[in-house]
């Protein structure tokens, strides 16, 4: 007896240590997939294929990787809503370009599509954290264009897009605040507020976390990793890259669209409603619709009109044009809003007339 139970701790003991080196060695290799099996690092097409309008985008994240994109438009003066588009975990960009072409099709919007680092032709090697910069460095990207209206920027991510997607709009919660200078200020160095919002976020299935996606995928390290784990989860701190969504979806107190296929094969779509239900709780904006024939890659193919109707009622009642929405609720493009400026200008008046009141006082 005394012997089975040794043989039975030495076997549960033998999996975790092993769960523990292969998470700890090939976890990277096993989150993020940017060459697909028999392919190329490199694109197989580019957004000309599908005589689509559109920019090669170089970027800089903010610890110095260099990161490529496309900007694409349905035609050049284009200012209807922009979607900022992180995509699955495995291939690059130049995979999603026909959903893109149909995206424009049917939406009439702008698409940025990031490559993340050590995707496509970025470079770098990807982790969380990394990638987690480079969605900001596109989104500040976009805020800066003066050839989108700013106010209409919509995050779109698809499975591990969508956990991009979804820290990068917690982070950005409701109004970026940039600095410009002013020539009407006594001190050049002062500066005005610009305003800027992420609109709204799309999710499709998205899972709840790479840590439940870890037991999903290798279901004898289900009672040792999770966030929802009923077991000892002593592999979850060995996870560099826990994306945990689930930890994020609160927060975001934008409107939110979760897109989910019933079928995926990848992502359990109960991961889909449990965000959608710890989401809900605290935002009243969220919208969930499914897709009963809807696979982990083509539910936006299955689902066919229905897809592609779901997202354009939704963008009108939270993403509205200029005519249909409150002007004054946020400030388009690099366009400053008046009350702003003249109370921000109004305040540095004040603080400078102190200062040299104060620069007087002491040279006397």
């Amino acid at each position: 007896m005394v012997s089975y139970v040794s043989a039975l701790l030495y076997g549960v003991g033998g999996i975790v240590m092993a769960g523990m080196a292969l998470l700890v060695t090939f976890q990277e290799k096993l989150i993020y997939v940017p060459v697909l099996p028999g392919l190329s690092k490199s694109y197989p097409i580019t957004p000309a294929r599908f005589r689509l309008l559109y920019e090669d985008v170089w970027l800089t994240s903010s610890d110095g990787v260099r990161l490529h994109s496309w900007f694409i438009k349905p035609f050049p003066d284009f200012r209807g809503p922009t979607m900022l588009f992180f995509q699955e975990n495995a291939g690059n960009i130049a995979h999603r370009v026909e959903m893109v072409f149909y995206m424009l099709q049917s939406l009439q919007c702008n698409v940025f599509m990031l490559s993340y680092r050590g995707y496509g032709a970025s470079a770098g090697f990807p982790s969380q954290h990394g990638i987690t910069l480079d969605a900001q460095a596109a989104l500040d990207h976009l805020v800066q264009r003066t050839d989108i209206d700013t106010s209409r920027i919509v995050v779109f991510g698809r499975s591990l897009g969508g956990a991009v997607g979804a820290v990068v709009t917690r982070n950005n919660p409701d109004k970026l605040i940039l600095f410009r200078g002013m020539p009407t200020f006594p001190h050049r160095s002062l500066a005005v507020f610009l305003v800027m919002q992420v609109a709204a976020l799309i999710l499709e299935n998205t899972f709840t976390s790479i840590l439940d996606m870890a037991g999903v995928a290798f279901p004898f390290l289900k009672w040792f990793i999770g966030s929802s784990s009923k077991g000892l989860r002593v592999l979850n701190f060995v996870v560099r890259s826990p994306w945990s969504t689930i930890d994020v979806i609160d927060e975001i107190k934008q409107p939110v669209l979760f897109l989910s296929g019933l079928q995926d094969e990848i992502v359990p779509p109960s991961h889909m409603e449990m965000l959608y239900v710890k989401a809900a709780a605290h935002n009243q904006q969220c919208l969930f619709v499914e897709f009963p024939m809807g696979k982990h890659m083509d539910t936006w193919l299955v689902g066919s009109d229905r897809y592609w109707t779901t997202i354009q009622e939704f963008l009108e009642k939270n993403v509205p044009d200029k005519k249909d929405r409150d002007s004054s609720r946020v400030i388009p493009g690099d366009k400053i809003q008046q009350n702003v400026e003249t109370e921000v200008e109004e305040n540095v008046n004040v603080i400078w007339e102190q200062t040299k009141l104060i620069q007087m006082n002491k040279s006397t």
